[in-house]
């Protein structure tokens, strides 16, 4: 690929010249479109192999156990080039995902296939995004920073408001392995847009240590740090909630709800919609609220959301509740960013994001493996709004923040 150039902070160029500011958030774009269709995809693969919940949890679950390994991920984003390891990732996606939607056209795929896949693709996921956090404040002027991690969730959003109903549309007219070889697609592309960037991210010297001493001193670094600490054991409840509510979401609206795959994809799509509000709202909240109140605020919000959501039957309250519920939610994503990247140095911005993501999603894989079981044991009602409970309970650990 040849040698790229390494631009130091001083030359960055302000944002709206920012090209390789650019790239990123239009890779972003392309994948976070793929992501949503994959959402709908998996669990209506493992619904037709299996019809069981109890199956969709363990499917969950395998995509998320990955989450456990992000100490090594945070260690490798902080030692190795992290362009290198954005570009591995995106093309190890796309050949893992556009195999299992090959092999579902053929009709060959089977249940632990499926399972192998949803790891080995959350694997590249963890990776992946330990390193772009940590490579996105070498491309951007630290004053920059709040206004990209903005965009991004727009970004994010905006796919999550078209790509849905897309997607159930695609879905219903062919299969959901249609899904699958869209997003591997989505992962070829993103991987274009970032080999196209001409900016590297060279860890910074330090002396040599072992990989324990290094994930340590991300851990050490959270642990003293009171507004991450503090976020972290929110999240670390809400991911917990929002675990337990999106594993058996779709499930839910289709088999308790009576549903069709369009009217879901509509709903996710209208729930799209909600979080661009939340998006473009965050920032004029944040002039008028400390980052404590609107986190505390929108968490509680999104919480007493999903609960109402888990008692909901109409069509229109499923739809109003779920919008409510992730515009909440993107009020709060670039806020938690924020306060990451602006305390935290670059030597150990991977590592000390490895460390908040392990800490607020090591229940992740559990949770998603325990909504399987408690869907078939108590229902899926039941589970959504356990969901929601967990959520409120985190939204109180956000009082504790102090001077952000």
């Amino acid at each position: 690929m040849g040698e790229r150039a390494v631009i130091e902070a001083k030359d960055l160029p302000v944002l709206k010249k920012n090209q390789a500011a650019h790239k990123i958030l239009a890779g972003n774009s392309i994948s976070f479109i793929g992501d949503q269709i994959y959402v709908i995809a998996i669990p209506l693969l493992v619904l037709s192999l299996t019809g069981s919940p109890l199956y969709m949890g363990a499917a969950a679950a395998a995509e998320r156990l990955p989450v456990l390994l992000q100490p090594a991920a945070g260690v490798l984003a902080d030692r190795i080039e992290r362009r290198r390891i954005l570009l591995l990732c995106d093309l190890g996606r796309a050949a893992v995902t556009g195999l299992l939607g090959v092999l579902s056209v053929f009709g060959l795929l089977e249940l632990w296939m499926l399972f192998l896949g949803a790891f080995l693709t959350g694997c590249m996921s963890q990776l992946y995004q330990t390193a772009q956090f940590a490579y996105i404040p070498g491309l951007v002027r630290k004053e920059d920073l709040p206004a990209v991690n903005s965009v991004n969730s727009a970004i994010m959003n905006s796919a999550s408001l078209m790509a849905p109903a897309t997607g159930g549309l695609i879905i219903s007219l062919y299969s959901p392995a249609a899904g699958l070889l869209i997003n591997s697609a989505s992962f070829f592309l993103a991987f274009l847009a970032v080999w196209s960037i001409s900016v590297r991210s060279i860890p910074a010297a330090r002396k040599k240590q072992s990989f324990w001493k290094d994930a340590a001193e991300g851990f050490v670094f959270v642990v003293r740090n009171g507004p991450i600490l503090y976020t972290n054991l929110a999240l670390l409840l809400s991911v917990t909630g929002t675990t337990l509510f999106l594993t058996i979401l779709i499930f839910h609206l289709k088999a308790e709800n009576g549903l069709a795959v369009r009217e879901i994809g509509l709903i996710l799509s209208c729930g799209g919609a909600g979080a661009i509000g939340g998006s473009l709202l965050a920032g004029v909240l944040k002039k008028r609220f400390s980052y404590r109140n609107l986190l505390f605020g929108s968490c509680l919000t999104g919480g007493l959301s999903i609960v109402l959501l888990g008692l909901a039957e109409d069509f229109v309250w499923l739809l109003v509740l779920n919008t409510i519920g992730t515009a909440a939610a993107a009020i709060m994503n670039p806020c938690i960013a924020a306060i990451r990247q602006q305390v935290t140095p670059d030597e150990l911005m991977g590592r000390v994001q490895a460390t908040s993501r392990l800490m607020t999603w090591a229940l992740m894989p559990a949770s998603a493996f325990m909504a399987g079981i408690l869907a078939e044991t108590a229902g899926t009602s039941a589970v959504i709004m356990a969901g929601g409970c967990f959520s409120i309970l985190g939204s109180f650990f956000y009082l504790k923040i102090k001077g952000v």
